[in-house]
């Protein structure tokens, strides 16, 4: 099991959730975040923003899943062709154990 976090720009969440619903992927928990990434913020005429509104994704799949689910969140979560900076970053690390808690049930 992997889990996926995904840090996307606000207006591509509806769009990425919508295409891994549609894909058959709809377990995805979404947190409102705040934070800068290599461009150390952005400046708006005269104000500084330092920190910049963002949502991060987690999902926990499959391993097989991840090429595809990766490759979703590319590809709708870009702004423009070649991509800008501030479109997100998602990181993926290993997941040893997952349990439901209603059922107890152990695994995906």
């Amino acid at each position: 099991m992997l889990l996926i976090r995904s840090i996307i720009r606000p207006e591509k969440v509806g769009v990425v959730l919508s295409e891994l619903l549609s894909a058959g992927y709809p377990a995805v928990t979404k947190m409102d975040v705040y934070g800068r990434g290599k461009q150390k913020g952005v400046k708006v005429g005269d104000i500084f923003y330092d920190e910049i509104p963002k949502e991060m994704l987690l999902m926990v799949v499959k391993d097989e899943d991840k090429d595809d689910i990766v490759k979703m969140i590319m590809k709708y979560a870009r702004t423009g062709e070649n991509g800008n900076f501030g479109d997100g970053r998602i990181f993926i690390t290993r997941v040893e154990q997952a349990y439901t808690i209603s059922t107890k049930e152990e695994g995906l």
